[in-house]
């Protein structure tokens, strides 16, 4: 009866770890702009400043004009060994006069393209060696100290 009711204790835990264990992990990169924060923004009349204290700095800006600014966020959920899965993505982007005022700012639909992941190795130039031969490679190959630099004949 005893070893019945440890049985049962370590197939509940057993079962407790293996449903924690598939626990997502939720993981949220860059700057998820929320709708209330993009309300406070009003084209023609907001400032750099304005859009400063209401969504914060800018993910990144356009390479080649400083009055693009893009801000861009990703939450992403990864179940036990599998590879993460984006759930939630938001891009916008603000563009600013040379005022600095804002002119135009408008939510990205970004289309993602899911691409999978390659897990082939490159291939490597050289011999393939076992560690048999790693071990036992260099016996014997040793050279002779050199006679003449010691100066001994």
């Amino acid at each position: 009866m005893k070893q019945l009711n440890i049985l049962y204790v370590s197939v509940f835990i057993f079962g407790a770890l293996a449903f924690t264990a598939c626990t997502p992990t939720i993981a949220t990169r860059g700057n998820i702009v929320e709708d209330f924060r993009m309300a406070e923004i009003t084209p023609g009349v907001s400032s750099r400043t304005n859009v400063l204290k209401s969504l914060g700095s800018p993910t990144t800006k356009a390479p080649f004009d400083d009055n693009v600014w893009y801000y861009i966020g990703q939450k992403t959920e990864k179940k036990g060994i599998f590879d993460p899965k984006v759930v939630d993505e938001k891009i916008v982007v603000v563009a600013f006069n040379e005022e600095g005022i804002v002119e135009v700012m408008e939510e990205i639909d970004a289309e993602r393209m899911d691409i999978p992941r390659v897990r082939r190795k490159t291939e490597t130039g050289g011999n393939d060696v076992t560690v048999l031969e790693q071990l036992l490679g260099n016996v014997g190959k040793f050279n002779a100290p050199d006679v003449s630099a010691t100066g001994d004949r």
